[in-house]
């Protein structure tokens, strides 16, 4: 049997897509916003739609940031899905800027300009 990945409710995601998606290749996701299921997912899918700055927020007010933090710290398995990967980075420059969860080095401006300076 596969195991259950989580998929983090908090009301700022793609969450019905991503559950069809995981189900579609056999999966069994567990949509959720409980902090205690993100401790002990075996695996864990951050969706996320909207700007950096309320998907934070919107963490942060479900106590969902440090349980996301040592879940990563972890080493188990971990996607960010469009937001959900920016938050995954120190921070997000777009409207004015933003601390996210500093799993990933670097700003997520700072990434697109290194990626652009790359593809020259």
């Amino acid at each position: 049997m596969p195991p259950e990945i989580v998929v983090v409710d908090y009301d700022a995601g793609n969450l019905r897509s991503v559950q069809r998606a995981l189900e579609a290749v056999g999966q069994r996701p567990l949509v959720t916003s409980d902090p205690r299921a993100v401790e002990r997912a075996e695996a864990l899918v951050l969706p996320g739609v909207g700007s950096a700055q309320d998907c934070m927020r919107k963490l942060a007010a479900r106590g969902l940031v440090e349980p996301l933090k040592a879940y990563a710290a972890s080493r188990r398995p971990f996607l960010g899905v469009c937001v959900g990967l920016q938050l995954l980075f120190d921070g997000s420059e777009e409207g004015g800027g933003v601390e996210c969860l500093g799993i990933l080095r670097h700003s997520w401006r700072q990434l697109l300009l290194l990626r652009a300076l790359l593809l020259r």
